[in-house]
């Protein structure tokens, strides 16, 4: 069974899934740690119900990224976590955590990248009057959502949709995506996990 830290910074709804996913037994792994870049948000309480540990570490208490980043590799070291899973990580990963973890960190974006990269990606959705988004889980790397894509599922775009009944869709899809993913990137499948999915 993989050890894994999920790295969230807010209210952690995917965290909460991939939590429930593994009491299920849907996903065989081991949540080592939550670790929260945002005192105080509502990820760390999921945690907290969930009986998993948390490292809340904000990176202006250090003087460089590297640092930040640092603090966070002696944790995750000291735990034997294998694998980094990122649920609403809101920052670039840097090279420290890149170089520890390379190809073993990865992160789910809602939408259908590389269209719509970077925060707020519904709005843009929305704003650019397209047909369809969707989720798109892939491989972390140096760049803003530009690692190596696994897994995409498509959503509608509904003519009345607004930004909250199109993000209800999307982290539907996301919430039974994202372990059904993770369950065969750990498990040794990982020529099973390249499709696409298509959801209305």
């Amino acid at each position: 069974m993989k050890k894994i830290a999920v790295f969230a910074s807010g209210s952690g709804s995917n965290f909460q899934a991939i939590g429930v996913a593994v009491q299920a037994g849907i996903l065989n792994a081991e949540i080592s740690l939550l670790v929260c870049d945002k005192p105080g948000v509502f990820v760390v309480d999921r945690a907290e119900m969930l009986g998993i540990p948390s490292l809340v570490i904000n990176p202006k208490w250090f003087r460089s990224k590297e640092a930040y980043e640092t603090k966070i590799l002696q944790k995750l070291n000291s735990l034997g976590v294998e694998f980094v899973v990122l649920a609403g990580y809101m920052r670039l990963v840097g090279p420290t955590l890149l170089q520890a973890f390379e190809g073993r960190i990865v992160n789910i974006h809602p939408s259908l990248l590389p269209a719509f990269p970077g925060k707020d990606a519904i709005g843009q959705a929305l704003e650019a009057g397209v047909g369809k988004t969707g989720v798109t889980i892939h491989f972390v790397d140096e760049g803003m959502d530009t690692g190596p894509i696994i897994a995409r599922a498509t959503v509608a775009i509904e003519g009345e949709e607004t930004r909250e009944s199109l993000q209800k869709k999307i982290q539907r899809i996301e919430h039974s995506l994202y372990p059904e993913v993770l369950e065969q990137l750990l498990n040794g499948k990982e020529e099973a996990v390249q499709w696409e999915k298509s959801v209305h």
